[in-house]
């Protein structure tokens, strides 16, 4: 695989689906940097990179600071010359309906989940504007419909389908594509955390398993298929595509619940 070579990548996030696909666009041949805040994910992808011998560094960042994103920016560039592809994985998933979720964490949700990808987008695009570029954004089937007790994740990613149209037809003509991907249930920390939190008494596979059945495929789905999905719409393979948001999700919300 070298569809990505001599392209450089940003990716945020560096555990679960953000891991996944910094290590596909680097095995693709890209050069990427990926941004993360959690120092021990930090330091497990950089290993990982180095055994896999791959060019993928990490900056530390918290993408819902200003100043931290620009200084990452910054570094980026400085390391890979150029940003063609950028990808908007990190994310935060509070628990609770309106009523029970504070101001602080229904802020800071929106801060990372929304914020994150506005201020990365503000950043990178005038970069990509001389030889274009394509945006992968990490929203989530929650977008469309939703469990209870997840109104501020809910919203977040909702929002972020919006973002994505409105930034695919503002920088259409420089040349930028601009998508999102809303996964399913996913083999991933957050999912894990998901488990812990709905089923606080069962074992996190026995809680996966159920997670599965609700998904007509009859499984939850793996880091490394949404990262095959990232990947296309990074690529020249996407051209045409922009503005749209592409669901992998085992089936999840194709069907209604009557049966």
């Amino acid at each position: 695989m070298n569809e990505f070579t001599n392209k450089g990548a940003v990716v945020t996030g560096t555990t679960g689906i953000g891991r996944a696909i910094a290590l596909r666009l680097a095995r693709g041949g890209a050069r990427v940097v990926a941004f993360g805040i959690d120092a021990r994910a930090n330091s497990d992808l950089v290993v990982e990179a180095l055994r896999l011998h791959l060019d993928l560094s990490v900056e530390e960042c918290d993408v819902s600071d200003p100043a931290s994103v620009e200084r990452a920016v910054h570094r980026a560039v400085e390391r890979l010359g150029g940003i063609h592809i950028l990808v908007n994985a990190a994310a935060i998933h509070p628990f609770g309906n309106v009523v029970e979720t504070d101001p602080e964490t229904w802020n800071r949700c929106m801060a990372i989940n929304v914020g994150g990808v506005y201020l990365l987008a503000r950043a990178v695009i005038p970069l990509m504007k001389k030889a274009g570029g394509s945006i992968v954004n990490l929203a989530s089937v929650q977008g469309y419909a939703c469990q209870t007790g997840v109104a501020a994740y809910a919203a977040s990613k909702g929002a972020l389908h919006s973002l994505t149209r409105a930034l695919a037809l503002d920088h259409a003509a420089d040349g930028i594509r601009v998508n999102s991907i809303s996964p399913g249930s996913i083999r991933t920390p957050m999912l894990a955390t998901s488990a812990a939190h709905f089923a606080p008494d069962l074992p996190t596979e026995t809680v996966f398993d159920r997670f599965g059945a609700a998904h007509p495929l009859g499984r939850i789905g793996t880091p490394e298929e949404v990262a095959e999905l990232a990947a296309f719409l990074a690529s020249e393979k996407s051209a045409f595509c922009t503005g749209s948001d592409f669901v992998v999700d085992g089936g999840l919300i194709a069907g209604i619940g009557v049966k």
